[in-house]
């Protein structure tokens, strides 16, 4: 074979610098339709509004609760990507403790100076609380409880991701005068570096925005001027944006397109991850913007076996670096063996003690696997970072 790509290879693999800016700003400029939402209340901005009210009298009738549900996935999935619901939360109650209980979370990890970084903001211009889901549950289970048997949210979760989703969340507090974050496509292949990215065959970036939803609940009132989060209506309809919306001629158009709405405390915003986002910068002198950023994940996204891959990771260490330096290996070779036994992704991970390194995530086992080998690095050092490593996971 030449070096000239087939048809079907570059229809499987895209390059780095794979997508057309027309066909990009093609996508994002269509407008959506109210016919097309008729359970909505308005549409703001390109964005379909629901009414919590509406949603748990909804939620009374099979019919009248798939219906609903139906709507929301057209929305997240080949509609504008994003919906909103006002009054998720009837009872402000609930949100009032978990907000004192997250208040207090991130006092204590200032004055304890752990955890809280955050993975766009200079350090002190917001809060972060990791693993919020757990952290809430063990603080106040009662409120957890209270918190979490909302109807609402269930529903929406259900309507993208199906039944058997797992929940996790992460508090944000963008304090005034917190920065904007650029935008980005979020979890899974959003994490990525585009030369990793560009390692997946294009089917894989097709199904990364079915594995999650991503939501937000208000803890306040979030003005304009508070920074709540920016959107690009239509833009997770953009195939190659995994890509190409890292550079500057989308970042460009994002900056003069984008989208913001205003939001209540107890209102939630939900999107699929495939949509291009950011917070908001935060200009306002007075409000402390809090949401809990929910990120749920698909009940598929895991594998089927659980086993010890640090275990095996020691283990086959020594056998591939004897291997290595008598040359009955090659590289090829080597790669093959670790991508067999380590683990090859970031997450999931406990990233107050293990947090994003040059980038959104974390070093993987794998990568640092290979890293040892090429430098040669000893048994002993390897067990201690495999050791090291594990501990900072749990």
């Amino acid at each position: 074979m030449n070096g000239v790509m087939s048809n079907t290879t570059s229809t499987v693999w895209m390059g780095a610098d794979a997508g057309d800016f027309d066909a990009f700003t093609q996508c994002v400029e269509q407008k959506t339709k109210p016919e097309h939402y008729p359970l909505a209340s308005s549409i703001e901005k390109n964005i379909p509004i629901y009414e919590g009210d509406a949603a748990r009298k909804a939620a009374a009738d099979e019919h009248s609760r798939k219906d609903l549900m139906a709507e929301w996935a057209t929305s997240l999935g080949t509609g504008p990507g994003v919906i909103v619901i006002r009054n998720t939360y009837a009872d402000a109650a609930p949100l009032d403790r978990a907000t004192e209980l997250f208040d207090e979370i991130i006092q204590k990890q200032r004055d304890t100076s752990e955890g809280g970084g955050d993975h766009f903001a200079k350090p002190g211009a917001n809060d972060r609380i990791w693993n919020a889901l757990e952290k809430h549950c063990l603080a106040d289970p009662e409120n957890f409880v209270a918190y979490y048997d909302n109807i609402v949210l269930a529903m929406v979760c259900e309507a993208w991701l199906g039944p058997g989703y797992q929940m996790t969340a992460q508090v944000n507090r963008v304090n005034p005068g917190g920065g904007a974050q650029a935008p980005h496509r979020d979890y899974h292949l959003g994490f990525l570096q585009p030369d990793q990215i560009a390692r997946y065959p294009s089917h894989i970036h097709a199904i990364s925005p079915v594995l999650t939803l991503q939501g937000a609940v208000a803890h306040c009132d979030m003005p304009i001027e508070s920074g709540p989060t920016m959107l690009l209506p239509f833009s997770q309809s953009y195939f190659e944006g995994y890509l190409a919306f890292g550079r500057p001629e989308f970042q460009d158009y994002f900056a003069q397109h984008h989208v913001q709405l205003p939001l209540e405390e107890g209102d939630t915003l939900f999107f699929n991850p495939a949509l291009m986002h950011g917070a908001g910068e935060n200009y306002s002198k007075d409000i402390f913007r809090m949401a809990n950023l929910l990120q749920i994940s698909s009940a598929f996204g895991v594998a089927m076996e659980t086993m010890d891959r640090t275990k095996m990771s020691g283990l086959i260490y020594p056998v591939l670096l004897r291997r290595k330096k008598d040359e009955t290996m090659s590289f090829a070779e080597i790669l093959a063996a670790i991508g067999a036994c380590s683990y090859g992704y970031s997450f999931p991970t406990n990233l107050d003690t293990d947090p994003p390194v040059g980038g959104l995530a974390p070093q993987t086992q794998a990568a640092m696997m290979i890293d040892a080998i090429s430098r040669e690095a000893s048994t002993e050092e390897v067990l201690s970072l495999l050791a090291e490593q594990a501990k900072r996971r749990l």
